[in-house]
């Protein structure tokens, strides 16, 4: 077996138990690994009604066959679970050196089942590996927590991954973080991990990664590696601006969201651009594992010194999402968000929520106790209510349920801009209509990145494509997004690899690696079986299609009010049923037996 190593650890917190177990090629051949691995495990092992907190959740970290390789981005390690914000499957991604270092101990994924009643953190030294007590890691931030595990074990060299405080309180939209400011944070997958009592694993590794043909497997990644750097988005923008190079693009495109999607143009956005972000703060860019590109940013501010990020995402949920410009401001609840364990875009998502509808009047100032009202433009408001929001102090503890949460508690609904519970993204779908298709279809809710319509409808990627076609094309590109994305992660890529190659150039860096002679279309029938394999579970879950695979009424039934999309609603219900039919679904949007049985999931 070459790329994946065949081998994961089981971990039982409630006994200790710790097994290694064998898993062979012929799931491999089907699965790939990685997200793939772990929703053939979910599905397997986990009942798909089980209460996300519970001890019957299982928390699976799993690298793919390519993760700690030389091909190009291959950081990336998945976290596959039942999130405990949406209800359903959700499956949270991440880069630096952890999923590498993790491969480099010999082992593919890590399962952890039951719960802990005391606090504890995994060691892992090849075939070394312990169960520790966690007492005096609890309640630490991130950068604490690692540099008491490097202190601890004296190895400065030492990949942490883990939880902060907000993990630690069941917070529904807490991540997990390695190398202190990278995240896995979609769904609430810090939580998963609290509510075992994990507060973190640290490893080290001394092995590489098997392949079936070194010599052309590196002929295939230098290749590889000068397409992308060959690329403008890949090689240009990315490097020189990092991610948040997309503010100006988005926000002159009309959909950069402003006071929670109210407005989809932001008259300041250029001062919280990337472009602004390099003249004012950076100090230098920072790679993750084997990445040619290296969007990741270090900046420094005189408060907090020197810290990474923010992302696009979180540039914008926290400032423009809640009216807020101040950049310096937006750096430092960045740097608050990585150490306390959130995903800053639900976390600027719920703030933008509560802005919305404390200006509705629906949350009024008697709620808020002691609390500063929420408005928009508060750059205080954002800081002091990150920290209690973390605690779950006060008014932050009905913050920490979400969004969603948060609306209905008031009655308010219509206020939330998500889907299926989680909160959504820095794009309005009013100003690209096949990005919206995709939310609303996403196994794991509002998401953009497993469904990236924005690279055709707005950045050209593959080709480029009128925002506002609804046609069967365009459907049937979002489809191949999908699917081709669930390879991606299953591969231990990132989706930034797509600004430079294509399905043809996973295919062959994944047949060199691996020593198979798979074509293209195999390697997407594996991303169709994974992307039915997550809506199953769902289904299983209980998701309504009906009810559920939609977008807040706002982008539906009122009309953008500004900038070049003024006017426009998404045309979800023509583009649904198509998208149904296309997907070989029945058109109340469930899977048919003879569907599941070609994809062998019966």
């Amino acid at each position: 077996m070459f790329g994946n190593w065949g081998k994961f650890i089981r971990v039982d917190m409630a006994t200790g138990n710790i097994k290694v177990e064998s898993w062979g090629e012929e799931v491999a051949k089907k699965w790939l690994g990685s997200r793939g691995l772990g929703i053939y495990l979910m599905l397997k092992e986990v009942d798909p009604k089980t209460d996300p907190l519970s001890p019957q959740n299982k928390l699976i970290i799993a690298a793919g066959p390519l993760t700690g390789t030389s091909a190009p981005t291959a950081a990336r390690y998945n976290v596959i679970t039942k999130s405990p914000l949406t209800g359903y499957i959700t499956f949270s991604n991440s880069g630096g050196y952890w999923g590498a270092e993790l491969k480099r101990a010999g082992y593919d994924a890590v399962i952890i089942e039951n719960s802990s009643e005391t606090p504890k953190y995994l060691f892992i030294k090849d075939e070394h590996i312990e169960l520790r007590d966690a007492s005096k890691l609890w309640g630490l931030k991130m950068s604490e927590t690692e540099a008491e595990l490097k202190k601890t074990h004296n190895d400065q060299n030492l990949k942490v991954l883990g939880i902060g405080p907000a993990g630690e309180k069941l917070v529904k939209f807490s991540s997990i973080m390695n190398d202190i400011h990278r995240a896995a944070g979609r769904g609430g997958v810090g939580a998963v991990m609290g509510s075992k009592k994990l507060k973190a694993i640290a490893v080290r590794g001394s092995k590489n990664v098997p392949l079936a043909d070194h010599e052309k497997f590196m002929l295939e990644v230098r290749e590889k590696v000068n397409k992308i750097r060959s690329d403008p988005v890949g090689g240009g923008g990315l490097p020189k601006y990092g991610t948040a190079v997309l503010v100006n693009i988005i926000n002159e495109n009309g959909l950069y969201p402003y006071k929670n999607f109210q407005y989809l143009q932001f008259e300041h956005a250029y001062e919280q651009s990337g472009e602004a972000m390099v003249k004012k703060y950076l100090v230098r860019n920072k790679p993750c594992f084997a990445c040619p590109i290296g969007c990741g940013r270090v900046n420094k501010l005189p408060t907090i010194g020197e810290t990474e990020g923010p992302e696009y995402e979180s540039t914008w949920a926290l400032g423009s999402n809640m009216g807020i410009n101040d950049l310096a401001a937006i750096i430092e609840a960045n740097h608050m968000a990585d150490e306390y364990g959130f995903d800053t875009i639900s976390l600027g998502g719920t703030l933008a929520t509560a802005m919305e509808l404390y200006e509705k009047k629906l949350i009024k100032d008697e709620d808020l106790g002691d609390f500063p009202p929420p408005r928009f433009g508060n750059t205080e408001v954002l800081h002091y209510y990150i920290e209690k929001i973390a605690k779950r102090e006060g008014f932050g503890d009905k913050l920490a349920e979400g969004g969603y949460r948060l609306a209905k508690m008031y009655n308010g609904e219509y206020y939330f801009m998500g889907v299926k519970k989680m909160e959504l993204p820095a794009y309005d779908p009013r100003g690209a209509e096949g990005h919206g298709l995709g939310y609303a279809t996403n196994n794991r809710g509002g998401c953009h990145i497993k469904n990236y319509m924005i690279s055709p409808e707005i950045l050209g990627y593959p080709k480029k494509m009128d925002p506002h076609d609804i046609s069967d094309e365009k459907v049937k590109m979002l489809i191949t997004f999908q699917d081709l994305t669930a390879v991606i992660d299953a591969a231990g890529l990132c989706l930034f690899s797509t600004f430079g190659l294509w399905a043809d150039d996973y295919r062959d860096l994944l047949n060199a690696a691996l020593g198979w002679n798979y074509s293209t279309e195999d390697y997407l029938k594996i991303g169709e079986r994974i992307w039915n394999a997550e809506r199953l579970f769902n289904l299983r879950a209980g998701m309504k299609p009906q009810e559920e695979d939609t977008l807040p009424k706002r982008f539906l039934e009122e009309p953008a009010p500004n900038g070049p999309n003024k006017g426009r609603v998404v045309r979800l219900k023509e583009m649904l049923p198509r998208y149904y039919a296309l997907r070989g679904w029945t058109q109340e949007g469930l899977i048919p037996e003879d569907k599941l049985k070609e994809l062998e999931l019966l």
